[in-house]
């Protein structure tokens, strides 16, 4: 893949809510080492994301550490690691890549291309992890937490819920699933509100290409997008099992 254009970057920078003065350290923030590799002769190791790599993961850690203490301060100490170590998750990170296009700006070598590399999970997570760095450099520590608040921290549960946060990015989920499937990115829109200003509910859709689509209600218009894509990828999943059920069948009545 060639540089990214600015378009390109304008694009991303649009996606994660951040425009940076040196656009040299989200390069290097895009940059695998296997793009360098590919151009030994040219470029400098160092030019590679793996050393923004380590420094995001630290902020990512504190950052992560402080929102969870400062936003449920009666939570005991092993909830508030257990939330923290699924929010600094791999699986985690990857889904929150996803969710902003990362992999297709990456720079990578030709043989990490040809192996999927723009959508493998470690590989997403570093640099997502990489981008956070680039953003602290650029912007500072409050530039950081701006990011890690809006792509990372956004599925925490309501102060006094102690739901399980596992359970409730399941627009990672559906993205994930659908580019598994080779279907459409999801949409999303917001049908509207209802009840009392107290105890107002929203109702959200999700909709995959002009097929699919499922609709939920929430509390917030963040737990109305987030049920409507539970609703959906319930769906799909049910739609995938049903032909294994149905062979199962055929094979035990031929037995």
């Amino acid at each position: 893949m060639a540089v990214p254009t600015r378009s390109s970057l304008e694009e991303l920078e649009s996606k994660i809510g951040y425009r940076f003065r040196d656009r040299r350290l989200l390069q290097r923030a895009l940059t695998h080492r296997s793009w360098l590799s590919d151009r030994a002769s040219t470029l400098s190791e160092s030019a590679d994301n793996e050393q923004l790599e380590f420094l995001g993961d630290s902020i990512l850690g504190f950052v992560v550490s402080e929102a969870l203490l400062l936003r449920h301060p009666a939570e005991p100490e092993g909830q508030l690691s257990k939330w923290k170590s699924h929010l600094v998750s791999a699986a985690h990170l990857h889904r929150c890549a996803l969710l902003i296009g990362l992999g297709d700006h990456l720079l990578l070598g030709r043989g990490e291309e040809r192996n999927g590399g723009r959508g493998r999970k470690t590989l997403l997570a570093n640099a997502f992890e990489a981008l956070i760095a680039a953003i602290h450099l650029d912007g500072g520590i409050e530039a950081a937490k701006g990011l890690i608040k809006q792509h990372v921290l956004d599925v925490l549960p309501e102060p006094g819920n102690a739901e399980s946060i596992e359970l409730l990015n399941f627009k990672g989920l559906l993205l994930e699933k659908t580019q598994e499937l080779g279907l459409p990115e999801p949409a999303y829109k917001m049908l509207g509100s209802f009840g009392p200003e107290h105890a107002k509910m929203f109702t959200a859709e999700v909709h995959v290409g002009e097929s699919l689509k499922a609709r939920a209600e929430g509390s917030s218009k963040k737990a109305a997008g987030q049920y409507a894509a539970q609703a959906l990828l319930e769906q799909l999943e049910e739609s995938q099992s049903t032909p294994d059920r149905a062979a199962a069948n055929t094979a035990d009545q031929c037995d």
